[in-house]
């Protein structure tokens, strides 16, 4: 750590939210850190740019957690919510309030935190929110529902207002809802915005929230460097994709963990069944998944379960420029029944990612930048690949542009992959057996074979279907669902279909499965049910005819 840098045991901090930071294993603090947590404990309003993956999350969690420890210590007023924290999704609340409770874990009497983004009925939180916990998490909906409920009473006494991903709570069509909550807090309040990006939302949001506030933008590109963070494109046809995809995994060159982002819903499902013919399995992550399935996924991922998570950004689809607030639109979204609150590409913290391949370009350049956020946290490392069919170079050049634009490298941002689509052409022919496999009739049936399973492991049912056995009987009966027969002369790739430049690269994939086999194969085995009746037939002289003075057998021997 260099002597201009400001350690957490110079911030002032209490003891037990040091020992906390120590346990999470935060030796020293990030740059947006350093500057954020001593502006935030002086009182000052802010509004901080910091990339992805920086540490923005604990930027505001921390000085929250000292101020209301300060406030119990020095004063004796009555239990009361001192602060709100909006993101504008589950995920993200999700996300925030257990990284709240990490940090209280050596005050978590002291300091109470509440979730209310989960989306039960509200009678349901109503005795949570009675107990006035100290810190409450939700989106902006959820809040606003509370309030007008009378759940939720923060005129008297919110001292802090705290926004994550401040830059999507506009494009999520949360507008009317956060002019909602302004108008039932108190006239003075702390406020703090947190954004990986500065858009004309987050000004428009800065104007509604923020007085005389402190800009904090990090002289920093919005990504990593590209000693961190190594960009990739490969140009490639909607054809091609598919076996670019699988003779990657296959050839073992995309090595350690990977989300793989495309753009719809039914793309989840149909790369996932063309990946599962070839024993490649992959996790889907999508908004028609509930909310605590989606962070089960998400966990499962970072514990090490899954290796693959294919992820749709269908709710980013939209015009940046374009408000979802219009009619038109909200009848839309209603006919679709897709969670508005859902957002895979933004600040949830996938752990130990090491590739991102956006299978479908994204659609705007900040979506590009929270999908590549998602690798290379941190001090870790990381790749992104992007595939890029004719109609989407407009917008890689213009990603590129933009990147460039704050960075500080003179070199182009995308390095181009290297790789020779006709060294693959055994793949091709593979993959286009496998798509074959891959109906509209397939790709349905896996999303209602998903359904069914939600449906059976819901705990909201679980009461209906106890006092409805038959409709439980009737679901888990029901014809099973035949999406795509798995082909199991796929699994494996033989040697010739391997390129000749690849051969020494070759992943060590297959080989222990062929080595097993022939280690199998080699193993001393028992003699056979064949084997054991001629032994026993040879041992029988009634029937060998091989006994010594037998005439009927054979040859008699000579007498010596």
């Amino acid at each position: 750590m260099s002597e201009d840098t400001l350690s957490f045991h110079e911030m002032g901090l209490d003891d037990r939210l040091l020992k906390a930071i120590s346990q999470l294993g935060w030796s020293e603090p990030t740059p947006i850190q350093e500057k954020a947590i001593p502006l935030a404990l002086d009182g000052k309003d802010i509004l901080a740019r910091a990339r992805t993956g920086s540490g923005k999350t604990a930027a505001f969690c921390i000085p929250v957690i000292q101020k209301i420890l300060t406030a119990k210590q020095t004063s004796s007023t009555e239990q009361c919510v001192k602060a709100l924290v909006l993101t504008p999704t589950k995920e993200l609340c999700h996300q925030a309030y257990r990284n709240l409770m990490d940090l209280t874990s050596s005050c978590s009497r002291e300091v109470k935190v509440l979730d209310i983004s989960p989306q039960v009925p509200l009678p349901t939180q109503k005795p949570m929110l009675m107990e006035k916990p100290d810190i409450i998490v939700a989106t902006p909906t959820r809040a606003l529902a509370h309030i007008k409920a009378g759940n939720l009473d923060l005129r008297q006494s919110l001292e802090l207002l705290i926004i994550d991903e401040a830059d999507l709570l506009f494009s999520f069509g949360y507008e009317d809802d956060v002019r909602g909550i302004l108008s039932n807090l108190p006239k003075i309040y702390q406020a703090f915005l947190m954004s990986a990006t500065l858009s004309e939302d987050v000004r428009a949001l800065k104007r509604m929230v923020l007085h005389n506030a402190v800009i904090l933008k990090l002289e920093e590109s919005q990504l990593p460097e590209a000693s961190q963070l190594t960009q990739y494109h490969i140009k490639c046809e909607e054809q091609d994709k598919f076996t670019l995809v699988y003779a990657l995994m296959k050839l073992n060159l995309l090595r350690g963990k990977s989300i793989i982002f495309v753009n719809e819903v039914n793309r989840c499902y149909k790369l996932k069944l063309f990946l599962e013919q070839f024993a490649i399995p992959a996790c889907v992550l999508n908004s028609e998944l509930p909310v605590n399935s989606r962070c089960h996924i998400v966990n499962q991922f970072n514990e090490g379960l899954y290796d693959i998570i294919i992820a749709s950004d269908e709710n980013l689809l939209m015009d940046p420029k374009t408000k979802p607030l219009d009619p038109e639109k909200k009848k839309d979204k209603k006919r679709k029944k897709k969670d508005k609150e859902y957002g895979v590409s933004r600040g949830i913290d996938f752990q130990n990612v090491s590739n991102v391949i956006n299978f479908d370009f994204p659609c705007d350049v900040d979506t590009y930048i929270h999908r590549v956020g998602r690798t290379a946290r941190g001090d870790n490392q990381g790749s992104a690949l992007s595939f890029v069919s004719v109609k989407d170079m407009d917008l890689l050049v213009e990603v590129e542009k933009t990147l460039s634009e704050s960075g500080t490298e003179e070199d182009s941002v995308f390095k181009p992959y290297n790789f020779k689509m006709d060294e693959i052409d055994g793949f091709r022919y593979r993959a286009k057996d496998a798509m074959r496999m891959v109906t509209k009739t397939a790709i349905r049936e896996a999303r209602l074979k998903e359904i069914k399973q939600e449906m059976l492991a819901s705990n909201k049912l679980k009461t209906y279907f106890e006092d409805n056995p038959r409709d439980l009987q009737v679901l888990r009966h029901d014809k099973s669902l035949h999406t795509v027969k798995v082909q199991k002369h796929l699994k494996n790739v033989p040697d010739y279909l391997v390129p000749q430049t690849l051969r020494h690269m070759r992943g060590m994939s297959d080989k222990p499965c062929k080595s097993k086999a022939r280690r199998k194969n080699m193993a001393p085995k028992g003699p056979t049910k064949a084997e054991i009746k001629y032994k026993k037939r040879k041992a029988d002289p009634l029937r060998s005819f091989e006994s010594a003075g037998l005439v009927g057998g054979g040859k008699k021997k000579k007498k010596s």
